[in-house]
C-alpha cells in the first residue's frame, strides 16, 4: 500500500466526511423511539417466557404448592 502524507490523509478524510449523509433531527427522533419500543417489546417477551418457564418448572418439580 502506498504511503500517504499526513496532510494528504487529512484531505482524504475531509473529502469522505463531506460525502456522508447525516440523519436529520426527525429521523434521529424516529429511530430513537423505535429503539425504545423494540426494547420494551423484547423485555415483555422475555418476561413472559421467564414466567411461563418458571411456572412449568415449579409444576414439574411440585414446588408450586
Amino acid at each position: 500500500m502506498a504511503k500517504v502524507s499526513p496532510a494528504q490523509f487529512v484531505r482524504q478524510v475531509r473529502q469522505e466526511v463531506s460525502r456522508v449523509t447525516w440523519a436529520n433531527r426527525k429521523d434521529t427522533a424516529v429511530a430513537t423511539m423505535m429503539v425504545f419500543i423494540m426494547v420494551f417489546l423484547a423485555a415483555m417477551f422475555f418476561l413472559a417466557v421467564d414466567w411461563v418457564l418458571s411456572n412449568a418448572v415449579q409444576f414439574i418439580l411440585g414446588l408450586g404448592g
